[in-house]
């Protein structure tokens, strides 16, 4: 028998606090040696402007495995198509037997702003109390609910390319979180008033100027996923704190990053630690309440592992779901 689990099914059963737990359990078994992760493989597809993504992976201490296809298509939001299409099969890591498929479009907003939320808790002020949010999409909207569930936020700032859609999420956001969201004008406006940012567009530039991050910032970075695309100034990650997820794919697939190492600005070694190793305590997080802090992630399949398992846990206890013979 296998489980077959809805977006509604995912979305009851992991709550995000829950999932940014699981994330930061994830990211300490990645960096600590107790999980194996293959590089995902990219299947370009150019005549549609899209690329599907399959990530495996297996979490050793935990014992759970999973997969993930992942489907990134530029031109469906023209189309009223979300950008990402996703789905994860679980499998018993005890027989291989597959136990459930899920819907894995929501569960990777889920978590990829679960693992925001885990950084922003290990990374940003106990007093940050204003969010700035690039991007109004999926990923946009869990990336606040992330950050709202670790820092006390009294307000946020949305800025996107489409006025249309900042403002839809505003008023979307600002019921769901009971707070104040405001469409800004400019990344101006919602730059130099954030006490955390959070970039989740598809750019191929900086979203926003160096000059308005002010002391203190930190910054969740998760739209540039490959070595052509930017979000983040060169010039502020050359002065923050940088925290990645993993290395060998930060460093085969972050723009953020690769850019200014290949224009020479910086070495490898101006990467402070994974994110795993704060999690594992093996290093300090914010160490001066100054610090600008960046956590760049281009999304690693043990965040899917996790997050899906836990999904699968729950829906098990809660009774979720349908279960088929195959």
């Amino acid at each position: 028998m296998i489980r077959i689990l809805s977006r509604e099914d995912v979305r009851r059963a992991l709550p995000m606090r829950q999932a940014i737990e699981a994330m930061k359990g994830a990211f300490a078994q990645l960096s600590t040696g107790q999980a194996d992760v293959p590089l995902r493989v990219a299947l370009d597809v150019p005549r549609h402007n899209g690329v599907t993504l399959f990530m495996p992976a297996y979490l050793a201490a935990d014992d759970q495995m999973a997969v993930k296809i992942v489907s990134v298509f530029n031109d469906n939001p023209a189309k009223g198509l979300p950008l990402i299409h996703a789905l994860v099969v679980v499998v018993d890591a005890t027989t291989g037997e597959p136990a459930a498929v899920m819907d894995g479009t929501y569960l990777t907003a889920l978590r990829t702003g679960a693992a925001s939320g885990a950084a922003t808790d290990l990374l940003a002020r106990e007093d940050a109390s204003t969010a700035a949010i690039f991007g109004a999409g999926a990923q946009g909207r869990t990336q606040l609910e992330a950050v709202c569930a670790v820092r006390p936020v009294q307000e946020a700032w949305v800025y996107d390319v489409s006025r249309e859609r900042a403002a839809a999420y505003a008023a979307e956001m600002s019921e769901r979180l009971s707070l104040p969201v405001r469409v800004a004008e400019t990344p101006a406006e919602a730059v130099h008033r954030a006490d955390v940012i959070c970039t989740a567009t598809t750019s191929t530039k900086p979203v926003f100027a160096d000059a308005d991050v002010r002391p203190g910032t930190h910054i969740n970075a998760i739209g540039a996923y490959t070595p052509q695309m930017q979000e983040i100034p060169a010039e502020t990650v050359l002065r923050a704190k940088v925290v990645i997820d993993h290395h060998e794919a930060g460093l085969a697939e972050a723009g953020d990053l690769l850019i200014p190492l290949r224009q020479g600005l910086m070495t490898e070694d101006h990467i402070y630690a994974e994110l795993g190793e704060i999690a594992a305590g093996l290093k300090p997080g914010r160490k001066l309440p100054e610090e600008i802090t960046l956590f760049k992630s281009v999304g690693v399949a043990v965040q899917d592992v996790a997050a899906a398992s836990a999904v699968l846990e729950a829906a098990r206890r809660l009774g979720l779901g349908s279960e088929v013979a195959l």
